[in-house]
Order: structure tokens, then sequence, then C-alpha cells
């Protein structure tokens, strides 16, 4: 099985197959992940790794739409996919014109099954695409990592979790980083 290190620039990971666009940072793969379909046969990816890249990706959302729909392709069932993003409300996502979509965990709900059935069943608006595109990735993990001060002021006690949520909601800067687990589920799951 495979372990893929997508848009990995110079940040290469032992035992992973190292794929990037640009033959500048020497990847073991050159690899226009927009472009579909990869080069990698289905089911054979055990894990992913997505370093600070997804949100260089697929400005268009036709295009994003197919990556996640190969993604699912090429991995097995119960493959881990670890996403780390910038917080899109911190300078280090606004400062960069490359970063061209938007990453949060609750864009990867859409393509949960059980959270479109839930919705389905609550004629929620949300997309389903889940259903749509015919897969399904569960969010194992999601947390935002604060930036200073917040986070030392968090470890000291002088703001509490939900005192950082509010900054998290009203201000610029507070979180520096999401990192987000998924889990693909590629066989039935059971409705509790």
């Amino acid at each position: 099985m495979l372990k893929l290190n997508l848009g990995c620039g110079y940040n290469r990971m032992d035992g992973f197959v190292n794929v990037d666009v640009s033959p500048a940072c020497d990847p073991d793969v050159v690899a226009n992940l927009e472009e579909v379909p990869w080069p990698w046969a289905s089911d054979s990816v055990e894990a992913v790794a997505f370093n600070h890249s997804l949100e260089h990706m697929c400005a268009a959302a036709e295009k994003f739409l197919a990556l996640m729909s190969e993604l699912y392709r090429v991995c097995c069932h119960e493959a881990v996919i670890q996403v780390r993003v910038p917080h899109p409300r911190h300078d280090d996502f606004l400062d960069d014109p490359t970063h061209v979509r938007v990453i949060t965990p609750a864009l990867f709900y859409l393509f949960d099954r059980r959270k479109n059935d839930e919705w389905r069943e609550r004629k929620c608006s949300n997309t389903p695409f889940a259903h749509y595109l015919g897969v399904d990735f569960e969010v194992t993990r999601a947390e935002a990592l604060l930036a200073e001060p917040y986070f030392s002021m968090l470890q000291a006690g002088t703001l509490t979790k939900e005192q950082v949520d509010l900054e998290v909601k009203a201000k610029n800067n507070v979180a520096k980083e999401y990192r987000i687990a998924l889990r693909v589920r590629k066989r039935p799951v059971p409705h509790p």
C-alpha cells in the first residue's frame, strides 16, 4: 500500500511518495493533482498527507470536486488523510495570493455520507456531495491551533475555551492553522 505526500514542495516525508506539480522541488512524482485521473491504482493508498498544500489547489469548484472524487478512488477502505492548512482568518492565509481555496472542517462534512443522510432526513439545505459524487470521508479529528498570545493565555487559564471560541469567531489571527484528519469509508456503515 502507498502513502502519498500530496503537494509536498520541499517538505518531503520519509516512507511517502512525495508528489508535486513543480520539478524544482525534486519530488518522487511530478503530477498536477488538478488533472485527473491520477497515476495511482484504485484502492492502492493507505495514507495521504496534505501539509499546507490543499489550499493552493483547485480554485474552480469542479476541479475541487474532481480532486475529492479522485482522492476517494485511489484510497483504500479506512485510509487516513491528514490535512494541515492555514486558518482562513489568519494573515498566513490572507497574505498569500496562491491560496485559492478555504479549507475548514465543515467543508469535509459535505463529503460524509452519514452527515448527508442526516441532512436529507432533516431536509437541510447543505450540499450532499457524498451522495452526488459517491464518496464517503469521515472527519475523525479537527482542531484549530491557536496563535500567540491566545495559545499561552489559554494554557495559563487567563482565557477559557469558550472565550477563545468567541475570539476565533470575532477576530482575525486568533487561530493559526487547522489540523483535520479524515478516514475513507468504502464499506457500508450501519446506522445507529
